[in-house]
Formats: structure tokens, C-alpha cells, sequence
């Protein structure tokens, strides 16, 4: 699939296109939505609100080469305007709720006590530095997207990053070298 001319093709109107470029990274769109959203009917709804803006706002795109991590920042910023109108708060036990039913959908490695032992430490950062570590390790997104989706520096994402896991290991009762 060669993204850049399946973006110059959407950018002209072809939605078959858009949909190809969009199911072709569905599940990582979905991972990330439920991380924000929390429950699978939220997501799909961020995800539904995403292709539309998406459709609406293509040909904005400045570098088609980008188009993952555009529409990446697209789907995070809508998910975080939703959980603002509503006034929404993930508190830790829906966190975990949500964490949960994700694991089943990915089938991951994770086993239960784990996740429960990841959110509690996670519950002593700050939510920028959470965001941070989880858009790094649990979605496995560079620094760069990870600035851009949101919308801080790249130096502040790796400080953000370094000061998360110093205080984590810090908590779990690791090493720091400081």
C-alpha cells in the first residue's frame, strides 16, 4: 500500500481511498480511542467522528507521508474535546474496567495482577506524564508523534517520559540514579 498516493487520491475526493488508508490502521485507531474513551461505544463513536473530520479536512494535510500521525492527532484531540463537554473523569476503577475488556479485545500478554499493579503505580504520575508512557510503551508511538498528538514539544514528551518512569521506579521501590 503506498500511502502517499492513496492521500493524493482521498485529497481528490476518492473516499475509497480514505477508507483503504483507515483499515488498514484500524485497530491501532481503535487502541488508541479506548485508551482514551475507555468503553468500546465511545471509541467507535471518537473513531466515527475522526473519518468524517478526516474527510472534511484532507486536503489540509500539508505532507501526505504524515497521514497516520495527523489523523492520530485528529482522533486524540476529538477524544479529549468529547471527554471534556461531557465532563467526563476515567476515574482508576473504570481505567481498569476499560484496561480489562481492551486486553481481551488484543489478546495481550498482560495478565491481571499486572495490569492492576501498572494502574495503581500509573494513578502516582501526573496525567501528562501517564499520557506520555502510555502513548509510548502501551501504543508504541515515537516521540515526535507523540509531541505532535499533544501538541507539546518533543524535549518536553522525553521529559515528561524520563520524570514518569523515574517517579514510577521510585514507587515500585526500583533504583533511581539521580
Amino acid at each position: 500500500m503506498n500511502v502517499k498516493k492513496l492521500v493524493a487520491k482521498a485529497k481528490k475526493g476518492n473516499k475509497e481511498a480514505l477508507v483503504q488508508l483507515i483499515m488498514a490502521r484500524k485497530d491501532d485507531f481503535y487502541r488508541l480511542a479506548y485508551s482514551y474513551m475507555g468503553n468500546e461505544h465511545d471509541a467507535m463513536d471518537a473513531m466515527e467522528e475522526m473519518i468524517v473530520i478526516l474527510y472534511d479536512k484532507i486536503e489540509q494535510l500539508q505532507k501526505n507521508e504524515t497521514f497516520y500521525s495527523w489523523s492520530k492527532t485528529i482522533l486524540v484531540n476529538h477524544c479529549k474535546t468529547s471527554l471534556t463537554k461531557r465532563k467526563k473523569m476515567v476515574l482508576i476503577d473504570d481505567w481498569q474496567e476499560a484496561e480489562d475488556q481492551a486486553a481481551e479485545i488484543q489478546h495481550s500478554y498482560f495478565q491481571i495482577e499486572q495490569q492492576l499493579d501498572i494502574q495503581e503505580l500509573l494513578s502516582h504520575i501526573n496525567e501528562h506524564q501517564r499520557e506520555a508512557i502510555e502513548l509510548k510503551y502501551f501504543h508504541d508511538l515515537d516521540y515526535q508523534t507523540i509531541a505532535t498528538i499533544t501538541n507539546a514539544p518533543v524535549g518536553t514528551v522525553k521529559s515528561r517520559v524520563a520524570e514518569g518512569l523515574k517517579k514510577l521506579r521510585r514507587q515500585a521501590g526500583g533504583a533511581v540514579n539521580e
